[in-house]
C-alpha cells in the first residue's frame, strides 16, 4: 500500500533533515522540564528513563519495519488501517491528531517557561505568557503553511543549535555530580514499582516523536531507506542525551530545589559555567522547544491529510494550499492548540506542562500499541517478514505500550477515552456521506 507524495523531488527532505525531524521532535520540551517534574520521585526516576528508552527503541524498530512494508505519508494511520480496517484506522488518525494537538500545547508552554529566564515578567503575568505562547504557535503555523522545505530547513538548524550545549552538559556535568542527591532512591510515598511506573508515564513523553519521519514519509527522498534509519538513529541519539543529561542535572541540583525549578538545565549550566552558561542553556532550551514545536506543527496535519484522502477524516483536512501544504489542517489544529492553552490559563507553567503531557502521552501510546499489534499480524501473514527476533522485539513494544497506558493513571485514561469517543460523530458522518455517494453513483449508473 502506498500513497503519492504532495511534494516534488527537489523539495523533498534528505536523510539528515529527516533525522533532525525525529530528533528535533523528541528533544524538545521533555528534556528541559522533565527533571523538575521527576524530582519529587528521586533517583528511581532514572529507572523510568532507562526502561522507557528501551521500550522506545523497540517501537522505533517497529516503525522502521512498517515504513518498509507500507509507503507514503500518514504513518500510524496507514499501518493500522492496513492491519485492522477502516474503523481502527480512523480512531488511530483521530487519537494521534489529538496527541499532536496536545503535544504542541505542552511544547509551547515549555518554550515560554524557559523564556522566563530572559523575561521574568512572563512568570508573574499569566496574560503576557498567554499572548507569547499563542504568538509562537501561530508564527510556526504560518511557516509550515509556506512549505515542507522551509519547515525542514528550520528543523535542521534548530536541531544542530540545541544538540551541542545539551551534549556538553550531559558529558561534562557527570564530573560534578553529588552522589548524595541520589539518596534516598525513592522520595515519593509510593512503592518502588508504583514510583517507577509513574516516572515511566512522564518520561515516555520525551520519546513521543520517534515516528515523526514515518508521518511525512511521502515528503522524504528514498523513504524505504531513509525513514527507517531516521527513526532508529534519531531515537538512539535522543535516549543517550536524555539519560546522561538527567543524571547530570539531578546530580548537581539538590532534589528540593529541582522540584521548584522552571529551568533546571539552565541552573545546571549556571553551576558549571556561571551566568554565561545559565543564559546559554536557557537560549538553547528556547531554540530546542521552538524546533520541536516546528516539527510537530509539520506533523500535525499529515495523518489527517492521509485519512481525508481515504474519506476517513473531514474533507477540509485533505485540501492542499497553493504551497502544496495541508493549510486547512494546520489552521484547524492550531486553533485547537490555542483553546487547550486557554483552558489551562490559570495553572502555573509546570502544572500546565504536567497535565498536558500525560494526555498527549496517552493519545500517542494508544496508536503505538495498535501499530505494534498490526505489525505482528502483518508479519505473521508474510513468511518473508517473519523472524523470531522481529516477533520478540515487536511483542515487547506492544507490552511496553500497554504498560505505559496503565501507568498514566485512571483519571487521564478515562478522559482520553472520552476524547477518542468524541470522534464517533465524525466517523458516523463520514460513513453516512460515503453511503449517500455510493447510492448516487448507483442511481447514475442505472440511468
Amino acid at each position: 500500500m502506498s500513497q503519492r507524495s504532495n511534494t516534488n523531488h527537489s523539495q523533498k527532505l534528505g536523510f539528515w533533515t529527516a533525522t533532525s525531524v525525529v530528533t528535533g521532535s523528541m528533544i524538545g520540551s521533555g528534556i528541559f522540564l522533565l527533571p523538575a517534574s521527576l524530582a519529587s520521585f528521586g533517583s528511581i526516576s532514572l529507572g523510568g528513563w532507562l526502561f522507557t528508552a528501551l521500550g522506545s527503541l523497540s517501537l522505533a524498530y517497529v516503525f522502521a519495519k512498517l515504513s518498509q512494508y507500507i509507503r507514503g505519508s500518514g504513518g500510524q494511520y496507514l499501518y493500522c488501517r492496513q492491519a485492522f480496517g477502516p474503523l481502527t484506522g480512523f480512531f488511530t488518525a483521530w487519537g494521534y491528531w489529538l496527541c499532536v494537538v496536545s503535544a504542541n500545547a505542552a511544547i509551547a508552554i515549555a518554550l515560554v517557561s524557559y523564556l522566563t529566564v530572559f523575561f521574568p515578567e512572563l512568570k508573574t503575568s499569566n496574560t503576557l505568557s498567554l499572548i507569547t505562547t499563542l504568538g509562537f504557535i501561530w508564527g510556526l503555523a504560518l511557516i509550515n503553511i509556506r512549505g515542507v522545505k522551509l519547515a525542514g530547513q528550520v528543523q535542521l538548524l534548530t536541531t544542530l543549535l540545541k544538540l551541542l550545549p545539551l551534549v556538553a552538559i550531559a558529558f561534562i556535568g557527570l564530573f560534578y555530580i553529588n552522589p548524595e542527591h541520589f539518596q534516598p532512591v525513592n522520595l515519593s510515598e509510593q512503592s518502588n514499582f508504583s514510583a517507577l511506573t509513574a516516572t515511566a508515564a512522564l518520561t515516555m513523553w520525551a520519546f513521543v516523536g520517534m515516528e515523526a519521519a514515518n508521518n511525512i514519509a511521502g515528503e522524504i527522498n528514498e523513504p524505504e531507506k531513509n525513514v527507517p534509519k531516521a527513526a532508529i538513529i534519531g531515537t538512539l541519539v535522543s535516549a543517550v542525551v536524555y539519560i546522561l543529561g538527567f543524571i547530570a542535572v539531578m546530580g548537581i541540583i539538590p532534589p528540593e530545589i529541582l522540584q521548584q525549578s522552571n529551568a533546571p538545565y539552565a541552573e545546571t549550566a549556571q553551576y558549571l559555567w556561571g551566568d554565561i552558561g545559565y543564559y546559554m542553556i536557557a537560549a538553547c532550551a528556547v531554540i530546542s522547544c521552538f524546533g520541536a514545536l516546528n516539527g510537530w506543527t509539520l506533523a500535525v496535519a499529515q495523518i489527517p491529510l492521509a485519512a481525508a484522502k481515504d474519506n476517513m477524516f473531514l474533507s477540509s483536512f485533505g485540501k492542499l494550499s497553493r504551497y502544496q501544504t495541508p493549510a486547512n489542517g494546520i489552521i484547524i489544529s492550531t486553533i485547537l492548540v490555542s483553546l487547550l492553552i486557554l483552558m489551562n490559563y490559570n495553572e502555573s507553567l509546570i502544572d500546565q506542562f504536567t497535565i498536558v503531557i500525560l494526555l498527549s502521552t496517552l493519545t500517542s501510546v494508544l496508536p503505538y500499541l495498535v501499530s505494534s499489534l498490526g505489525h505482528i499480524k502483518m508479519s505473521g501473514k508474510d513468511t518473508i517478514r517473519y523472524s523470531k527476533v522481529n516477533t520478540l522485539i515487536t511483542s515487547f513494544a506492544a507490552i511496553f505500550s500497554a504498560w505505559i497506558i496503565y501507568s498514566i493513571g485512571a483519571k487521564t485514561v478515562i478522559f482520553g477515552i472520552i476524547l477518542l469517543l468524541a470522534g464517533l460523530p465524525m466517523y458516523w458522518y463520514l460513513q453516512r456521506n460515503k453511503s449517500r455517494q455510493a447510492e448516487s453513483t448507483k442511481v447514475v449508473d442505472t440511468n
